[in-house]
């Protein structure tokens, strides 16, 4: 499918978001993004209306290239949903537990592949994400049973604040050159935002 939200789009919503939360009007945190938009662009023009897409609490560009419509998704933001996105419409889960989907991801896939039904999972997550045991678990269950899903690792070099590198001890993602990577498209982005919010106190 090929996606018709432009990198312009995603950045035009992120920047809104940023304007009403820097007013106090969104009363809960929010997780923005930039920097990833061509590389999350190329993928979802794999993604058709048949697969899932599961996030976590930075998922404001999925959902769009999803097919959420703009107001839509605004709207549940402006609700304080924004790290819990949830369009089962439009096969968009999310949740703002770190590892809390990835079973959750392989299970669909499981299940699409048992019914034989049309579409794949695909899992978005971060690169300290990546590195959970549930992370692994899911990964490591996916490729023994030859599932539809694929896990997509956005990697911004930090955990929150923690770089990624000197958490790891090495600069390389544990699955490189593993016979796991077939199941994980990997990429490297610089995000243009704090971790959350806007790196000051916004009083609710």
């Amino acid at each position: 499918m090929m996606t018709t939200i432009t990198k312009e789009d995603i950045q035009r919503f992120e920047k809104e978001i940023a304007d009403i939360f820097a007013t106090g009007a969104i009363r809960a945190p929010v997780h923005l993004r930039s920097g990833r938009e061509d590389q999350l662009i190329e993928i979802f023009k794999a993604i058709g209306p048949d697969d899932y897409v599961f996030g976590y609490w930075d998922s404001h560009e999925l959902a769009l290239l999803k097919g959420v419509p703009y107001e839509v998704l605004k709207q549940a933001v402006v609700d304080g949903k924004s790290i819990s996105l949830c369009f089962p419409e439009y096969k968009v889960l999310c949740s703002g537990i770190a590892g809390s989907l990835m079973g959750a991801a392989t299970g669909v896939a499981w299940a699409l592949k048992r019914q034989n039904k049309p579409g794949k999972a695909y899992l978005f997550c971060g690169d300290m994400s990546a590195e959970t045991g549930s992370f692994h678990e899911a990964v490591k269950y996916a490729v023994n049973y030859d599932l539809p899903v694929k896990f997509v690792v956005c990697d911004n070099g930090v955990s929150v604040m923690t770089n990624t590198r000197e958490v790891w001890g090495c600069n390389d993602p544990w699955f490189k050159n593993t016979k796991y990577a077939d199941k994980i498209i990997y990429f490297k982005y610089t995000n243009g935002y704090p971790h959350s919010g806007l790196g000051k106190l916004i009083k609710f």
